[in-house]
């Protein structure tokens, strides 16, 4: 029977950490010491782009009812030669006008408008993923006159 030789505490303590050192460090070569290793510059943070917005502005606060004014309003990250739609609140909804207008390269547009519903109409433009404030004008029924020169209302559709 052939006898196996042992090893003590200390001996084997004392392997045990130079093959764990030797684990975490690596081969280290003359290559590896001479030549550093190349850095990546970490990204800059880039600035998110604003956000697509748009003003608008009635010219008048009420009009009579087929009387005409203007919106105009400008926009802010939106390409030059967006559509911009009107839209006005029925009920819950909001309603595109067949009324469409494209940013300047100043970035402005403008239109005008005539309304029939009478009473206070919601209005707002959107367009390129903005929308803009709501806009309120009060549409107000035709007014006739009379020979005698006095005014008289009709009601829409008349």
């Amino acid at each position: 029977m052939k006898l196996q030789p042992t090893m003590n505490r200390a001996a084997y303590a004392a392997l045990s950490s130079l093959a764990v050192a030797a684990a975490l460090l690596g081969p280290v070569t003359d290559a590896a010491v001479a030549a550093p290793r190349p850095t990546v510059a970490a990204p800059t943070a880039t600035p998110d782009a604003p956000r697509p917005a748009l003003t608008a502005h009635a010219s008048v606060d009420s009009v009579r009812a087929s009387q005409q004014f203007r919106i105009e309003g400008t926009s802010e990250g939106l390409p030059v030669g967006t559509p911009v739609t009107l839209q006005q609140k029925q009920g819950e909804r909001w309603v595109d006008l067949p009324a469409t207008v494209h940013t300047t390269a100043r970035g402005t547009y403008g239109l005008r408008v005539v309304l029939d519903l009478v009473g206070r109409n919601e209005l707002r433009m959107t367009g390129g993923g903005a929308v803009s404030p709501v806009m309120h004008v009060t549409v107000l029924p035709q007014e006739r006159t009379l020979l005698e020169g006095r005014p008289v209302q009709v009601p829409p559709g008349q």
